[in-house]
């Protein structure tokens, strides 16, 4: 029996603007998913997901959780003929897009399967793995996510467009800072929505190319910020960038009223993360006594939040 642990994720800048090569910055959570693999005799596998969850997702995303945990086996080559699996999925990450829960999967997926046939993996070949499960969940993923799914901290990351080793950096801040995590309730596809943009730019390129030039300028910047922890330009970073994700066309109605309500409760700076079109929105706050303001409002609305501290 083997288990592993899979840490969830945040993306403060860059979501979809990194899938064209463009740099991310995504901060690990303390929320994990925790895989445990007992082998029995028989063969091929069972799954036993006890995961907390937004209510919808398991079941919106169960043929790509499926074929997520077939991708890892497949490049792990994990012997299913003379091998039975039973995989348990656990933990307090709570799945949800946005938290970059399929990449926390896969990255405890590969971590159980490598404490149970003693495969000797190191956290890159840990990486690779859990970037081939996360191909069933975004078709062509950046990596961002199982990047910081499998080495924590902040990171600046850049996909190598080329196929080439991609850009990590891991970044430090002075100082740790109150972030909220809002949940819209709502579940998109990833793999649809990244396809989406992708038309938009194929149909608008002169469009898509300011955009683009006005968040490298962005993601330099919040880089600098991030370095001298200075929570008032992170903060205003934040809202242009979701104005970015905004004139791409990923930022939903929903997204958008949880940062106005962020932001009208004292938030220094919100944004959607990850997919859009639902899923969760993030803000910073100065202090933890601001935080817990901010978290109060927004669920008084009836939304799910959770408070939690990057850097």
């Amino acid at each position: 029996m083997g288990t592993g642990r899979g840490y969830g994720k945040t993306i403060l800048f860059g979501e979809h603007f990194v899938v064209f090569g463009l740099p991310a910055i995504a901060s690990a959570l303390g929320s994990f998913t925790l895989a445990e693999v007992k082998v029995s005799e028989g063969k091929g596998y069972t799954v036993n997901d006890q995961r907390p969850a937004t209510p919808g997702y398991k079941k919106t995303k169960y043929k790509e959780s499926m074929q997520s945990i077939m991708n890892v086996i497949d490049h792990l080559n994990i012997d299913l003929n003379n091998n039975k699996l039973e995989i348990t999925f656990s933990g307090d990450l709570i799945a949800a897009s946005g938290v970059g829960a399929s990449a926390a999967q896969c990255t405890s997926l590969v971590r159980a399967l490598n404490s149970t046939f003693n495969l000797n993996l190191n956290n890159e070949k840990v990486n690779d793995a859990a970037y081939e499960g996360e191909k069933a969940y975004h078709g062509t993923p950046s990596g961002i996510d199982n990047t910081a799914s499998t080495y924590g901290g902040l990171i600046w990351f850049v996909k190598n467009l080329s196929g080439g080793k991609n850009t990590m950096d891991l970044l430090q801040m002075p100082k740790k800072v109150p972030l909220i995590i809002a949940n819209s309730g709502i579940t998109a596809s990833t793999t649809e929505v990244v396809a989406d943009v992708r038309r938009l730019k194929e149909k608008n390129p002169e469009k898509f190319e300011k955009i683009f030039v006005k968040y490298k300028e962005l993601a330099k910047s919040a880089k600098k910020a991030i370095l001298e922890g200075d929570i008032v330009d992170i903060g205003k970073l934040m809202n242009q960038n979701h104005k970015l994700l905004q004139e791409i066309n990923v930022s939903g109605e929903i997204n958008d009223k949880l940062v106005n309500l962020a932001l009208k409760n004292g938030a220094i700076g919100a944004k959607m993360t990850g997919t859009g079109r639902g899923g969760l929105v993030i803000a910073l706050a100065e202090n933890e006594i601001m935080q817990e303001k901010i978290a109060n409002a927004i669920e008084k609305e009836g939304y799910v939040v959770w408070k939690t501290m990057i850097g």
